[in-house]
């Protein structure tokens, strides 16, 4: 390959950046899946923990315990982290 052919399925223009980066996209696969199994296994526990709060005769939602999942996020990743946080408590509890 040489630089005025790129490579379709990596975008580089030279072999080497191109097998480079299909190590670097493997390692985002890992990451992405590692993602999604904590994604789900926070959602499964965030359910259980709604189901034996109302079970008790608990409210629903904690929103100051939903506020420090949120604070905590923004904190961590700026103003994405809010957006991911919402998705990730929606995720657990449901729509309000």
């Amino acid at each position: 390959m040489t630089a005025d052919v790129v490579d379709q399925t990596t975008g580089a223009g030279e072999p080497l950046a191109a097998d480079e980066i299909r190590g670097m996209r493997e390692r985002i696969d890992e990451i992405d899946q590692a993602i999604i199994d904590l994604w789900l296994e926070r959602a499964r526990l965030s359910q259980t923990v709604g189901k034996t709060r109302m079970a008790s005769g608990g409210t629903r939602l904690v929103l100051s315990r939903e506020r420090e999942i949120v604070d905590r996020f923004r904190s961590a990743l700026g103003p994405d982290g809010t957006q991911i946080a919402l998705m990730i408590l929606r995720a657990g509890r449901g729509p309000l």
